[in-house]
């Protein structure tokens, strides 16, 4: 269970750190750039250029954090089984990485849509004006939202990720054994079933030992 793997574990936080980054600096530094530019029929323009840009670098990065979570996953399949806690987690991180692949392939697709749409007069990359057309403006204002979830999404699956690293210690590894083990045990309590079917028992065995004694 200590093993080190460390190209998986690259691969997974290299891909995990550029498709935060590169979301993160879309939204606030690339179309946050494009709403300084006079022009306004430009604008659309030059954001779309710079994330059709980005995409293959993003897909990349996403396929690499998923390789290296895929080979993670596999290599700490024991601890998943034997320890409490860590298929749990594992499930939470498999939620947040469905969602936002989910969130990211359709960003993408209304980013295609709005280069498609050519050099239309807009206030901002996510905020139309009176002058755009009405279908352009609805992709805007979906973006609008998306462009923010990617960011948290993926932010989430880094803290996700630091917890995870913190149950790989040996003592957080012992006791997750431990309760595993004990949460199997019979008696509904798990270990502090049992430590209670002892009392019971040891009190017992007082009384008749006190009902002897008055004899």
């Amino acid at each position: 269970m200590s093993d080190t793997h460390t190209a998986l574990r690259s691969m997974h936080d290299l891909g995990l750190a550029a498709w935060f980054g590169g979301s993160l600096m879309g939204a606030l530094g690339v179309n946050g750039a494009a709403t300084r530019i006079n022009d306004s029929t430009q604008r659309l323009p030059v954001a779309s250029a710079g994330w059709a840009r980005w995409t293959p670098v993003n897909a990349a990065a996403i396929g690499a954090h998923l390789a290296g979570a895929a080979g993670e996953l596999v290599t700490e399949s024991p601890r998943v089984l034997a320890q409490s806690g860590v298929g749990r987690m594992s499930a939470v991180k498999t939620a947040l990485t469905v969602s936002a692949l989910a969130v990211t392939g359709y960003s993408r697709l209304l980013g295609m849509r709005l280069q498609r749409a050519g050099s239309p007069p807009v206030d901002g990359i996510t905020e139309p004006n009176h002058e755009t057309p009405q279908q352009v403006a609805a992709a805007q204002r979906q973006m609008r939202m998306l462009q923010w979830a990617i960011p948290a999404l993926t932010g989430a699956l880094i803290v996700v990720t630091a917890y995870m690293g913190e149950q790989q210690k040996p003592g957080q590894v012992l006791r997750g054994i431990l309760g595993r083990a004990g949460g199997m045990m019979p008696g509904g309590g798990g270990m502090r079933g049992a430590g209670g079917l002892g009392m019971l028992a040891a009190r017992g065995a007082g009384k008749r030992r006190a009902a002897m004694s008055s004899r």
